[in-house]
């Protein structure tokens, strides 16, 4: 094959963050038994994708316009001032009469890495995710690998054993959410998306 896998250890002493509600999926019938006394919750994979590192730092780094296609995000502002490397965001992520506010701080080094952490969440002790964007396909010169990692904390037992249930669905429209963005401002991907992790 014509890309690297990276494979690294993730720190889960680090608070970084996009945080989305948990809220709006029906939940599948859970495959395996709720860990009683586990309120962490983690996810991680990487793809190989159709378009380059570039295009896809450029969606996801634009906070801004979340509020514009991301599920649930109802508000996305960036707070002033800006550094060349960091800014802060204020979020508001609900579904129905459910909301959550909370000031996310993220760091960016273009075009391999979106971090952020969420600073004040009610929901959570801590809230971490990852975007990498590393070198795709040899033979394809518009593609890269999105390795992508979320983990966070829950200060409730209760919304960590209702989150077990359909956890890895919401994250996986995330992601989907981030590929029709960049599909809609850079065209059609350029080979087919492919879980590879």
């Amino acid at each position: 094959m014509g890309w690297n896998i990276i494979l690294r250890p993730r720190p889960m002493s680090m608070t970084w963050i996009q945080y989305r509600t948990l809220f709006g999926i029906n939940p599948p019938t859970p495959s395996f038994p709720f860990a009683s006394k586990n309120k962490t919750q983690h996810y991680a994979e990487q793809r190989l994708l159709g378009y380059t590192s570039d295009e896809m730092y450029a969606v996801v780094v634009d906070v801004a316009r979340y509020r514009e296609f991301v599920p649930w995000c109802i508000r996305s502002e960036i707070l002033k001032p800006v550094q060349p490397k960091l800014f802060k965001a204020r979020m508001e992520i609900g579904f129905q009469v459910l909301k959550e506010q909370y000031t996310a701080v993220v760091t960016h080094e273009k075009p391999g890495l979106v971090k952020s952490v969420c600073t004040d969440g009610a929901l959570f002790n801590y809230l971490i995710t990852e975007w990498r964007f590393l070198p795709g396909a040899e033979k394809q010169p518009r593609s890269c690998v999105l390795d992508f990692y979320v983990s966070f904390e829950f200060r409730s037992l209760l919304h960590a054993k209702v989150a077990t249930m359909f956890f890895d669905e919401v994250v996986r429209q995330m992601v989907s959410a981030f590929l029709k963005r960049a599909e809609k401002l850079y065209g059609p991907a350029s080979i087919p998306s492919k879980r590879i992790r």
